[in-house]
């Protein structure tokens, strides 16, 4: 069943912690809503020609989160209506807070640290997690974010457990009612 996206015309955010399944959901959700799918980090990596892994070695963090701000505010201004996936860390900037919120539904993906770990364990392109304890990172990284993603949802929805194809229906659903 797709959703008449006529209606639908305005941006949906994705936000949410590393391995909540934001890409993999918010492709599903664009191709449900008819709309177009971006990823932050892709298009950080295809505009910058560079891996993230690389770009934070080079510019650091910091780098990374100039880069990620000026891609998300680029797309969200350029693009028209759109599906977003973000970055776990992109709530860290209050640029990027305001920007997401004004511009767009901002659908937060709450996801267990378990299902965290187990969905990034091999991913080689996750350099906040490169080092012997994966699980302190994200448990810290949670605590620190968990509220930010919160103030800016307008939907929060849990993945754990959920196939994502549940998960969009989930959404639509809660879209639907808003």
């Amino acid at each position: 069943m797709h959703y008449n996206h006529n209606h639908y015309n305005h941006n949906i955010v994705l936000v949410g912690p590393m391995g909540a399944g934001k890409s993999t959901i918010g492709r599903l959700l664009a191709a449900e809503l008819g709309l177009p799918f971006f990823d932050s980090d892709r298009e950080i990596e295809d505009r910058s020609g560079a891996n993230i892994p690389w770009i934070f070695d080079v510019e650091g963090e910091e780098g990374f989160r100039r880069r990620e701000t000026h891609t998300i505010i680029e797309l969200l201004q350029e693009q028209g209506p759109m599906v977003l996936a973000t970055g776990g860390g992109a709530i860290m900037r209050a640029k990027n807070r305001l920007t997401i919120s004004q511009a767009s539904t901002v659908i937060y993906l709450h996801t267990t640290i378990e299902q965290q770990l187990q969905r990034t364990a091999k991913d080689k392109n996750r350099p906040l997690l490169q080092n012997d304890n994966p699980k302190a990172v994200l448990t810290n990284l949670f605590s620190i974010r968990d509220p930010l993603y919160r103030e800016a949802a307008d939907i929060i929805i849990k993945t754990d457990r959920q196939s994502p194809k549940s998960v969009v229906r989930l959404i639509i659903k809660k879209l639907k009612d808003l």
